[in-house]
């Protein structure tokens, strides 16, 4: 079947572990379009097998984009992560048009597991462009989190009622806006979500028990590829203090390497983790009643999802408006 292309994005999104590459990689073959990395770690470089970065080989076949994008010891900010995805999406839709790229490149994937990275791009989030304040942070946080909550329904009390009073991360972010700029973080936010039509994929287990064996298997596969030697190599290079070595996976082995647990605790450890945090992504992407969810075991997965893109392009073509019919349920 024939699809018409025009603009759009399709989003791919869900807990860890549940496929979400792969699927991706097969469908940006069919579209010939690319891949917009939505991980917030796999944008440092170096950074490779503990964030199951994509293979050379993978990036050879499709081209991908936000991954090793700076150094493990430079900071992306959410804002500037925003508007880098928003400008590899607005030169896909230029270029396409001008027949300098093939016509499935008008629908490039957003594909990852971290939340608010895709949020900012599909609701076009307004986030106040103010880098981490390192000194002012610590000034505020000497003052206790008591005081800086009671600062802060001072100066933004918006912002402070949608902060719990023991969020020390939030509150600090939510002072440091208001002290760097002069005026309070609610009302530096809000939404302009984009014009051009977003099809949202969620993929997910119908059974969460099934994650469990996954998340294990993939653990293990990247012990057998050398995250350990990654890790060591990460820690000779930057020293053990580096904050993106207290992360994810990162945090167990280097554990193991000082000798604090065995090889095996560390890979159980990390199981456990990576368990609760996919129960986290799960909470966030199912808040959203505009994806589409897809059991990520179902032997027929990439076709269900792409009669369900194919649906979406044409409809787009054809000046359609509304949403599209939800997805397969899981179970």
């Amino acid at each position: 079947m024939h699809v018409p292309f025009a603009p759009a994005l399709i989003v791919i999104g869900g807990p860890t572990a549940t496929g979400k590459s792969s699927l991706a990689l097969a469908l940006a073959q069919r579209l010939q379009t690319v891949i917009i990395s939505a991980d917030s770690r796999q944008v440092y470089r170096r950074f490779d097998i503990g964030t199951a970065k994509p293979s050379m080989g993978d990036r050879q076949q499709v081209p991908h984009y936000l991954i090793d994008c700076c150094d493990p010891t430079e900071t992306l900010t959410l804002a500037d992560y925003q508007s880098q995805a928003q400008a590899i999406i607005h030169q896909m839709h230029t270029h396409s048009s001008k027949d300098d790229l093939p016509p499935g490149a008008a629908v490039p994937l957003l594909v990852g597991g971290t939340g608010l990275y895709i949020k900012s791009v599909v609701r076009g989030l307004r986030i106040p462009r103010v880098p981490p304040q390192k000194e002012l942070r610590s000034q505020l946080a000497q003052l206790g989190q008591t005081q800086c909550h009671a600062m802060l329904r001072q100066v933004d009390p918006v912002a402070a009622a949608k902060i719990h009073q023991r969020d020390q991360v939030r509150t600090l972010r939510a002072l440091e806006v208001f002290y760097t700029t002069g005026c309070p973080l609610s009302d530096q936010q809000g939404e302009f979500p984009p014009s051009y039509p977003i099809l949202e994929i969620g993929l997910d287990c119908a059974n969460p028990d099934a994650l469990t064996p996954r998340i294990r298997q993939r653990t293990e596969a990247m012990i057998a590829a050398g995250f350990v030697e990654e890790v060591k190599a990460l820690v000779a290079d930057y020293g053990a203090d580096l904050p993106l070595l207290a992360t994810l996976g990162y945090q167990e082995v280097k554990e193991y390497l000082v000798g604090d647990r065995s090889l095996p605790e560390a890979i159980d450890l990390t199981v456990l983790h990576t368990r609760q945090f996919a129960k986290r992504q799960r909470t966030w992407f199912r808040a959203n009643p505009a994806i589409h969810w897809f059991d990520a075991d179902h032997p027929q997965l990439l076709e269900q999802v792409w009669e369900l893109i194919q649906n979406f392009l044409s409809e787009r073509a054809a000046g359609g408006g509304g949403t599209v019919a939800n997805g397969a349920n899981l179970g």
